[in-house]
C-alpha cells in the first residue's frame, strides 16, 4: 500500500471542514470519516438541534459528488426514493425516472418517520448497491453512502427500524450536547448563518474512491482478524444478550479497523484499531434480555465485557 502525501492532505482537509462545522466533536467526526473511508453506512441518532444534518451537509460539500436529501414522513412512498417507471405515449414505452437514491451521498433525515415499507426500499441499496423497480435492476453510482438520522426520544408518528436494517448500518453515532465553551462559540457565530454554508469542496469523488481502495489494501494479520472475530462471538454468548452481533458485524468491524489504521497513517491494523472500532460498530446490533434492560445494562456494556475477556494477540506480522 502506497499512501501519498496528497492522500493525507485530503483526509486532513475533510476533517478540518467537519470540525469547523461541528465544534468539540473530534471523536465522533473521526468515526464518521472512518465509516466513509470504509464504504459503510451511518445512523446518526440524537436529540433535535445537535447538528446531525449540518454535519452530513458539510461532509457532502467537502467531498463533492451527487448529494440528495430525503425528509422522511409517513406519506413517503418507496418509489419516492428509488424512482418510478412512467409510460411515455410518444415512445409507447415505460421510461424510468430515477429517484433521489441515485447519488453518491444520500441523507435520509428522520428515517424513523418513514413507514416500514418505505424503509425497506433502502435495504437492497445499502447491501448490494442497486435498486430494483418493476423487475428491472438499476446500479447506483459508486461509491454510494447512506447517512440516516433519527430522534431517539420521540415516538409519536415514528416506526422503529427493524434489526435487519440496523445491521446494515456500519456505525451508529451520537453527537450529544456540546461543551459550554463550544456552545458559546456557536451562539457567537450564529448570525453568520449555518456553518455548513461556508464549507468549500476540498476533495473529489475520485479522491474518495482512491482512499477506499487504499483501505482495502491495509494489512490485517491473522491474529488480529481472529481477535476481532472472538470479540464479536463473545457478544453472542454473554448472558445478558438475547441476540449478539452478526457475521456481517465482524466484516464491518474489520473494514472499520482498516480505515482507522489508514487515518492514523499506518499500513497495518493493530488490536487497538479493533477495540476502538468495536465500540462504534457493535452495540446497535445487540439486543438485550428483558431483565438486563430493566437492570440498566446497555449494549455498550456487553461490548466492553467482550473486549475485556478476549485475549489480545501479542506477536503480529506487518
Amino acid at each position: 500500500m502506497e499512501m501519498r502525501q496528497t492522500d493525507l492532505q485530503v483526509c486532513s482537509a475533510i476533517r478540518t471542514n467537519l470540525e469547523s462545522c461541528i465544534l468539540g466533536k473530534q471523536e465522533e467526526i473521526d468515526r464518521l470519516l472512518t465509516a466513509v473511508l470504509a464504504g459503510g453506512h451511518v445512523l446518526l441518532e440524537d436529540v433535535p438541534g445537535t447538528g446531525k444534518t449540518q454535519l452530513v451537509k458539510a461532509l457532502a460539500k467537502s467531498i463533492g459528488g451527487q448529494f440528495r436529501r430525503i425528509q422522511c414522513n409517513p406519506d413517503l412512498l418507496p418509489t419516492d426514493i428509488t424512482g418510478v417507471s412512467i409510460y411515455h405515449p410518444k415512445q409507447e414505452a415505460f421510461i424510468f425516472r430515477a429517484g433521489p437514491i441515485m447519488c453518491h451521498l444520500l441523507l435520509a433525515d428522520e428515517i424513523n418517520r418513514a413507514t416500514t415499507k418505505t424503509q425497506s426500499a433502502l435495504l437492497e441499496a445499502m447491501e448490494e448497491g442497486h435498486v430494483t423497480v418493476d423487475g428491472e435492476t438499476y446500479e447506483l453510482p459508486r461509491p454510494f453512502l447512506l447517512i440516516a438520522t433519527q430522534n431517539p426520544i420521540e415516538f409519536e408518528g415514528t416506526y422503529v427500524l427493524p434489526e435487519a436494517q440496523l445491521d446494515r448500518f456500519m456505525m451508529k453515532l451520537s453527537l450529544g450536547y456540546p461543551s459550554e465553551a463550544d456552545e458559546q462559540r456557536m451562539v457567537s457565530a450564529a448570525d453568520g448563518g449555518h456553518p455548513s454554508d461556508r464549507i468549500e469542496q476540498v476533495a473529489s469523488i475520485d479522491d474518495l474512491v482512491r482512499l477506499q481502495q487504499l483501505v482495502s489494501e491495509v494489512h490485517v494479520d491473522n491474529g488480529v482478524a481472529e481477535y476481532a472475530v472472538q470479540i464479536v462471538r463473545a457478544t453472542r454468548t454473554h448472558r445478558a444478550a438475547f441476540l449478539g452481533a452478526s457475521p456481517r458485524a465482524a466484516v464491518s468491524l474489520m473494514r472499520a479497523a482498516r480505515a482507522s489504521a489508514l487515518l492514523r497513517e499506518r499500513s497495518f491494523v493493530t488490536p487497538d484499531d479493533v477495540k476502538r472500532m468495536a465500540a462504534a460498530v457493535l452495540p446497535h446490533r445487540i439486543i438485550l434480555q428483558a431483565e438486563a434492560r430493566m437492570n440498566g445494562l446497555k449494549p455498550d456494556d456487553i461490548v466492553q465485557a467482550a473486549i475485556q475477556q478476549t485475549k489480545v494477540p501479542v506477536r503480529l506480522e506487518r
